[in-house]
């Protein structure tokens, strides 16, 4: 029998792949599988591994599977927790002026509300966009997991409880930011910080419909020399 230790990955983004890709080269390390959908769930009941890793994992673990590693199931979020839980945190941080950063945390029952085992936190820009703030988020949670794995491995990890006050964000909520009213009226640094969280090329996210025609709004900002 090996002494391997056995772990099941969910999900897959770039910062995902990255983390899955080393732990696959680490020695005394032995993944077993990659899942990225809800009913793949079941090969964690069927091969029992002791660790359960997840970044970019795109579906809600239910009870009785996060019951099962021994050593227990694990996230990465790009969000500082217990700031910006749920979805697109790089847009949140910026239009609600909240930390930004990474956080590597035990699993619950919860949308990232399990314990903290480590956070970094990641500074920001007024010239940031939610492109350019994800792809450093990506890169933190990356270090992050590399610096706490031996740790958590070791069972050498301490941990802190989540405190109950922070924030969270749905995915309706993203979609609700993405449109624009015409007649809407704030202030230009709020409607600057709402335009650059949204700016995400190729992916077309603000958007203004004047006279049935609908218009995609993205900025750049650039420091001054």
């Amino acid at each position: 029998m090996s002494d391997d230790t056995e772990i099941v990955f969910l999900g897959i983004n770039d910062a995902g792949m990255r983390v899955y890709n080393w732990l696959c080269d680490r020695n005394g390390v032995f993944v077993r599988s990659l899942l990225t959908t809800r009913e793949q769930l079941s090969s964690v009941r069927e091969t029992q591994p002791e660790f359960v890793v997840s970044c970019g994992y795109s579906h809600i673990v239910p009870d009785d599977i996060l019951s099962i590693p021994s050593g227990g199931c694990l996230n990465l979020h790009p969000g500082y927790l217990p700031y910006n839980r749920g979805a697109n945190p790089n847009v949140w941080s910026i239009v609600d002026d909240t930390p930004a950063g990474a956080t590597l945390h035990y699993m619950d029952e919860s949308l990232d509300t399990g314990d903290i085992v480590a956070r970094k936190g990641v500074s920001t820009d007024f010239a940031d966009t939610g492109k350019s703030l994800h792809q450093r988020l990506e890169d933190a949670q990356v270090e992050l997991f590399k610096q706490h794995w031996p740790e958590i491995e070791a069972g050498e990890e301490s941990v802190t409880a989540q405190p109950e006050e922070g924030t969270y964000h749905r995915t309706d909520d993203f979609e609700e930011l993405c449109e624009l009213n015409p007649d809407e009226e704030m202030r230009v640094e709020e409607l600057l910080n709402r335009l650059r969280a949204l700016t995400f090329p190729p992916y077309d996210n603000a958007f203004i419909e004047l006279e049935g025609e609908r218009f995609y709004v993205d900025v750049e900002i650039e420091r001054a020399e």
